[in-house]
């Protein structure tokens, strides 16, 4: 099919991330019935469940005679960057709004960098780093957004926070399997990364000491279209493409159009969610943007 259609990967990365977008706008609305520990569960599960019929259509096979070590590392994996990170993360969107959290996940290419070179050995250029402190720059301005007393300022400090710390365990989550990426079938590696992070995200919850409450949020019937929706579109649909757009094009390109979500995001939480566009808000966007696009194209 690439083939055919030409800029067939670069497509299917923009298309990525126009449904990230909207998802994270779907996962807002959900977030105000259901609690981010209940709402990463419910993803998790109906994610995993997509994945299997979809890997019988692509002969991929769940098992795979590999070292134990192999799923362990993806295991883990998971539990960091999807336990963990994607319960920050619907915290962090609950406090601080869509726009405001795609700004704060562009330190997602930070960390990458960061861990990379720290981790793998991996060298890093100038470009980069004037990539790096314009997202840092661009996070740090929306410490101090006007949010018309919307956002209390602790509930702005501690989203950001949230989100940063989120996006620094996705970061470690795919640092430590990147090697492993490369040798493994992505729709393998992405199902027992959700396997990982569904372990634990039931070890969380059980450990809770309001689990009741978490997971009678969940039944809800408000929140049930923006829960289903969004578990549909960003756990399932948004990763499909992004598996596929990596596929079929280069990885710094794909990357750099996945993150384009950061705009998509501004724009539709203004849209949909009536958040505020202010001057400064623009301004980190943009440095943001330039940021990541520096980090990845080099």
């Amino acid at each position: 099919m690439n083939g055919t259609i030409p800029y067939f990967g670069q497509i299917l990365a923009l298309l990525c991330a126009v449904i990230w977008a909207f998802a994270v706008i779907l996962f807002k609305k959900s977030g105000e019935t259901v609690h981010p520990i209940a709402l990463n569960l419910f993803k998790n599960v109906l994610a995993m469940i997509l994945f299997l019929p979809t890997m019988l259509i692509f002969k991929e096979s769940l098992v795979r005679q590999v070292p134990y070590s192999d799923y362990l590392l993806l295991i883990i994996s998971g539990m960091v960057g999807i336990a963990i990170a994607d319960t920050l993360f619907f915290k962090s969107l609950n406090l601080i709004g869509a726009g405001l959290s795609a700004i704060v996940e562009c330190m997602y290419s930070p960390f990458i960098i960061g861990l990379s070179v720290l981790w793998l050995g991996e060298s890093l250029t100038l470009l980069q780093v004037v990539g790096v402190l314009l997202v840092i720059s661009a996070v740090l301005s929306t410490v101090h957004v006007k949010q018309r007393g919307k956002i209390s300022r602790r509930d702005l400090l501690w989203g950001i926070f949230l989100g940063v710390l989120a996006t620094a365990a996705i970061a470690v989550s795919i640092v430590m399997i990147k090697p492993l990426l490369e040798r493994s079938p992505l729709l393998w590696v992405a199902e027992v990364r959700l396997f990982g992070g569904l372990a634990g995200l039931v070890l969380i919850t059980l450990f809770h000491p309001l689990r009741h409450r978490v997971l009678s949020s969940l039944f809800n019937p408000k929140g049930w279209g923006y829960t289903i929706s969004g578990s549909f579109l960003g756990a399932y649909l948004a990763m499909f493409i992004w598996l596929a757009g990596m596929k079929f094009t280069k990885v710094s390109i794909a990357s750099a159009l996945n993150q384009t979500s950061t705009i998509f995001i501004f724009v539709f939480a203004a849209i949909f969610l009536r958040e505020s566009i202010t001057l400064r808000k623009v301004v980190a966007i943009i440095l943001a943007v330039a940021g990541v696009l520096l980090v990845f194209l080099k």
